[in-house]
């Protein structure tokens, strides 16, 4: 196998620090083990974020993800890592992580976190008639 997993984010330069505006990336196949029961589970984990002066490399990321496939960790601790290390490598304006977690027991789990530097507020939106 030519890559695996690694907990290494490399990050490059933001082209437009200049402006706020969001990154969004979809990842659909996490998967860790149930820190109970050994048992995997399954999540699609969202990021947004708007980045100062980094943006996140989707490589390291892909491999970044692939690294918790044989970890056992609760849905509330592995999303809050996952925010911790992604805010870590990139010091971003604003990101938010979404965990939502396939059913499990007949419950299904969505765990939502948020980072915002100090300083920073969004925008207004927009309204167009």
């Amino acid at each position: 196998m030519t890559t695996t997993p690694s907990k290494l984010l490399e990050t490059f330069p933001n082209p437009n620090p200049e402006r706020d505006y969001t990154i969004r990336i979809h990842t659909p196949e996490f998967t860790c083990l149930c820190p109970k029961t050994g048992q995997p589970d399954f999540a699609t984990i969202d990021i947004e974020y708007v980045p100062e002066n980094a943006c996140i490399e989707l490589k390291s990321l892909k491999l970044y993800v692939w690294s918790f496939r044989e970890e056992g960790a609760f849905h509330e601790a592995i999303t809050n890592s996952i925010l911790g290390d992604l805010v870590t490598a990139c010091a971003p304006r604003f990101m938010r992580i979404s965990a939502k977690f396939n059913v499990r027991g007949g419950i299904y789990t969505t765990v939502v976190v948020e980072h915002r530097a100090d300083g920073w507020a969004p925008q207004q939106a927009v309204t167009l008639p």
